[in-house]
C-alpha cells in the first residue's frame, strides 16, 4: 500500500490533492481525494462514525459471499452466520436477503403441497390439512410460522412451529415440487400426527377413573311392622283399650267382688 502527501486544496474546494510517494518513479502520482464526511471523521479519529468498507469487511470475514449464502439458504440464521464469520450482521443481511426470499417462497410452495398418506397423495394440500389438524385440537392456525432450507441433496426441509400453551411444537416435512403443487412426507411424528386423517387426541385428556366395589352380601331382612290403622267407625273407648270395671258401694261395704263371690 502506497503512503500519500497531501499537496493541497483542489480549486473547487471539495477535493484534496495528494502525491504518492514512490522513490523508484520518475515522478510523483497525483490523486484527488473527495473530502466527505467520512474523511473529517477518520482525520479527527472519530472511528465511530467511519463505517466499514466492503474491503475491509472481506478482510475480517473468515466466510467468504457464497459461503456466507450456501449457510443461509442450509438454515443458518443472520445472526448464527454474523458470530461463525467474526463480522457485524450488516455485512451478511447484504448477501442473506436473497437467501431469505427464497427459503420463504419454497416454505409457501410447500403449504400447496399435498400430504403423502399410505394410500396415495391427500386431496387438500398441506395447509388445509395442517389446519384442520389445528382446529381439531382447540388451537388457532393462524399462530403459526412456516421455514425452509435446502439440504445437501438438494432437496428441500421444510418446518411447521406454533404454540400449544407453554410449550413450542415443531414438525418438519420434506417437500417435493412437483405438478399440481408436488408432494409432501412427513419427517418427524408431529408431522405424521398432523396429516394423519385418522389421528385423534383429546383436548383435555381425563385420567380414568376407578371402579369401586358397592355390591354388598345379600342378607334377608323382616320386613317392618306396620303400625295399626284405626278404622274412623270404630269406638273411641274401644280404640282406647276397655277399663276394669269399678265396683258399687254396697259390694264394698258388704266385701262381696264384682264377680258376685264373698
Amino acid at each position: 500500500m502506497r503512503e500519500l502527501k497531501v499537496v493541497g486544496l483542489d480549486v473547487d474546494g471539495k477535493h484534496i490533492i495528494c502525491e504518492g510517494l514512490d522513490e523508484n518513479a520518475a515522478r510523483a502520482d497525483t490523486f484527488r481525494l473527495r473530502a466527505d464526511d467520512r474523511l473529517r471523521a477518520a482525520v479527527l479519529g472519530d472511528a465511530a462514525r467511519v463505517p466499514q468498507t466492503q474491503i475491509e469487511f472481506e478482510a475480517n470475514s473468515t466466510l467468504r459471499p457464497k459461503e456466507i449464502q450456501a449457510r443461509i439458504r442450509a438454515g443458518a440464521s443472520v445472526e448464527q452466520v454474523a458470530a461463525a464469520a467474526g463480522v457485524d450482521i450488516r455485512w451478511v443481511e447484504r448477501f442473506a436477503h436473497p437467501v431469505l426470499l427464497e427459503r420463504s417462497r419454497a416454505a409457501e410452495l410447500a403449504t400447496a403441497a399435498h400430504p403423502v398418506l399410505p394410500d396415495g397423495p391427500a386431496v387438500l394440500t398441506l395447509l388445509e390439512t395442517v389446519t384442520a389438524a389445528l382446529v381439531a385440537r382447540g388451537l388457532n392456525p393462524n399462530n403459526t410460522t412456516w421455514d425452509a432450507w435446502r439440504n445437501e441433496d438438494g432437496r428441500w426441509t421444510v418446518q411447521l412451529a406454533w404454540r400449544a400453551g407453554r410449550s413450542e411444537n415443531l414438525a418438519h416435512f420434506r417437500f417435493t415440487p412437483g405438478a399440481h403443487g408436488g408432494t409432501v412426507t412427513a419427517v418427524d411424528d408431529a408431522a405424521s400426527e398432523l396429516i394423519d386423517p385418522d389421528f385423534e387426541r383429546p383436548l383435555r385428556p381425563v385420567a380414568p377413573v376407578a371402579q369401586l366395589d358397592f355390591d354388598e352380601p345379600e342378607t334377608e331382612l323382616a320386613p317392618p311392622e306396620s303400625p295399626r290403622q284405626e278404622r274412623p267407625d270404630e269406638p273411641v273407648r274401644a280404640r282406647r283399650g276397655k277399663k276394669p270395671p269399678v265396683p258399687a258401694w254396697e259390694d264394698v261395704l258388704l266385701g262381696v267382688r264384682s264377680s258376685g263371690q264373698r
